[in-house]
Parts: structure tokens; sequence; C-alpha cells
């Protein structure tokens, strides 16, 4: 509260965001009990999760974290940048600092009252291995046209299998209701939110995922809506891109360059 205290000056506001942050949270468990927790309030600390503010007030807080992580000549000393979004960050430093960093992160975090996720907290050297952030995993790749090697961010598999999971949901027989220009439209909003998120780096082989199970979907979806049974396909990819208008994510979304 003493970070939003001292951007945010209307007292009223101020003691809606400390109630907000104190409320009671309501969880059911796989066996439909409800379970209503106060460990934000009993704790006096944390945000609540998947709130719609948090991602906010962390961004608040670990600016504490990042500016502290400076000025202690940790970022110099080390070489060791943080990038961050919200409580979500990753320390690049060069090779043989990690554990010296990871120290330091440690007891700054201890310091700031924050506690580390151990699950998703670990060293990671490249371009042996590979993380996950943000949705990308950075990792190597080969290059189609020299055949190096080389780093770049790439859609994590999590994140493909996501998206297709959402456009089978779209194109299931419940929405066979539907006509087939607001289908269309569906999709397309769905692929060009995805795709233009999921455009840096490495995003060829994700494309191509996302792009042939929307259209077999579709076709899948056209098939039923019709009552089209037995051994015919029709509705080739041509068609489902020329006539019912399907968005074609190489064709429309622009690529970011890897390097500005």
């Amino acid at each position: 509260m003493k970070c939003v205290a001292r951007r945010i000056s209307d007292r009223h506001l101020l003691h809606l965001i400390k109630m907000w942050l104190e409320t009671p949270v309501e969880e059911t468990d796989e066996r439909g009990r409800t379970e209503r927790t106060s460990r934000n309030k009993d704790d006096g600390r944390g945000t609540p999760q998947g709130g719609v503010a948090s991602p906010l007030l962390a961004n608040l807080y670990m600016r504490r974290f990042v500016l502290g992580w400076k000025v202690q000549g940790h970022e110099r000393r080390l070489q060791a940048r943080i990038v961050n979004y919200a409580d979500d960050f990753v320390i690049c430093c060069c090779a043989g600092k990690a554990d010296e960093a990871m120290a330091a992160m440690r007891q700054m975090m201890e310091k700031l009252r924050l506690t580390v996720n151990e699950k998703k907290t670990r060293r990671c050297v490249l371009p042996d291995e590979t993380f996950t952030f943000l949705g990308f995993t950075f990792g190597s790749q080969v290059s189609w046209k020299t055949g190096r090697r080389y780093l770049t961010p790439a859609p994590a598999e999590k994140k493909v299998l996501g998206i297709c999971e959402k456009i089978s949901e779209e194109t299931s027989s419940r929405t066979t209701w539907r006509d087939e220009a607001e289908e269309v439209a569906r999709l397309n909003q769905i692929l060009m939110g995805w795709g233009n998120y999921f455009r840096l780096g490495y995003v060829t082989g994700a494309w191509r995922v996302v792009q042939q199970h929307t259209c077999r979907r579709l076709r899948w979806w056209l098939r039923r809506k019709h009552n089209q049974r037995g051994k015919h396909q029709g509705y080739p990819d041509m068609q489902l891109y020329e006539k019912y208008r399907l968005l074609n994510l190489a064709r429309t979304v622009r690529r970011l360059p890897l390097w500005a």
C-alpha cells in the first residue's frame, strides 16, 4: 500500500484498494466444496490471484526490486539485467554468474517479503536448454537458409495447444446453428488476436499447426452444418480462404523482426 500511496493521494480510493486486497477469496475444490480464505489479510501481504488489478499492483511493487537491483550494483557487477512483466521476471547474465545472481535475488526478495515460486525458478543455460517466458519458449533453432543455429523465441507448446482447443470449442457441433459468415468471423478474430501476439521469432511451425487445425475444424463444421456424411470431403483450403474468407496467418499477420 505504501507503493500505491506514493502515486495516489485520494484517501477514499486508497481505502477501496485496501478493502479489495483484504477481501476473502472463495475457491471451489474438485468435490464442489467452497472454501473461503483470507490469507492476504492474515499475512498482511499479497494480491488476489487472478484479480483484475493484481498485475498493476505487482508492477508497482516489483519496481522496488528492479530499481534495487540497479542501485545495489548487481546489474553492473554481475552483468545481469532483469526483464519483467508484473511478477514474472528473467535475469539475463553472463556465463558463470548465474549462481551469484540467484543468491542476490533471493536475498532481495526476502527483504521485500516476497516469496519465490520454487517450481518456476531455475537456472537455464542457453543454447543447450530452453525456458518459457510470457508464452514464448526461448531456445535454439536451425536457419533454413544457412543451416546454422541461432537463439530465438517461439510460441510455447502450451499456447499452441491452447489456441487449438479454443478453435475446437468454437467449431463444435453445438455451434452449427450459427451462420457461416458469423462462424468464420469468430475464428478470424481468434486467429488475428493470437497471431498478432505470437509474431516474433520462429513462428512458422506454430502458425502452420494452428492454420491446419483451423482448416480441418472448419471443414468438419461445414460438413456437419450441411449434413454431409460419408466419405465426402469437400471444402478444400483454397475454398475456405477465398469463398468463406478464413484468415490466413502467413498472408495477413506481419511478423516482427527478431533484432530491432
